[in-house]
């Protein structure tokens, strides 16, 4: 069952990498993170979409949010996350990127467990995908959906400037 309005965010963990190595320039080891955790006591956007470096999440989606990100702040948005199923050295090599370090949290759901949590997988086995993430925002406060916006085929509803409108 998809999450709704009104529900909890379900227990999970998500993966980030925010360090990398001096030498090689790879991002360093994936922490593993309780989303129960990280949600208490913060407002959070959290967006989410197919794949790292896929055209229109690399094109729009992600930047769309580091552009407007001093005005999610300024409507009291704590942080910002970007949720992918990717493995944590892949987002944190996207953000780098995307330039979305301290702006937007690159979070790695590498076997879409916490999508599949979230009632948000999406099956692209026949396009060479595997299971991923749908195309998604929500507004989460202290844990709890405020605002959850699902793509139907378009990209209308989980952009930044939509979610701008609903704070």
């Amino acid at each position: 069952m998809t999450i709704k309005v009104g529900d909890m965010l379900p227990a999970g963990t998500l993966y980030e990498s925010t360090e990398f190595d001096s030498a090689t320039s790879c991002p360093l080891k994936p922490q593993a993170l309780a989303v129960s955790d990280l949600v208490k006591g913060k407002k959070i956007v959290i967006f989410g979409l197919p794949g790292a470096f896929t055209p229109l999440c690399s094109a729009q989606h992600v930047p769309g949010y580091i552009a407007n990100y001093d005005k999610l702040k300024a409507k009291g948005v704590d942080e910002i996350w970007c949720m992918a199923v990717n493995d944590g050295f892949v987002m944190a090599e996207w953000g780098r990127h995307l330039k979305a370090t301290g702006k937007v949290r690159m979070m790695a759901d590498g076997s879409a467990a916490y999508a599949k949590e979230l009632g948000l997988e999406m099956d692209l086995i026949a396009k060479g995908m595997g299971m991923r993430c749908q195309r998604f925002a929500m507004i989460v406060n202290n844990g709890k959906v405020e605002h959850i916006a699902v793509e139907t085929g378009g990209f209308e509803v989980s952009n930044a400037e939509s979610i701008l409108a609903k704070l």
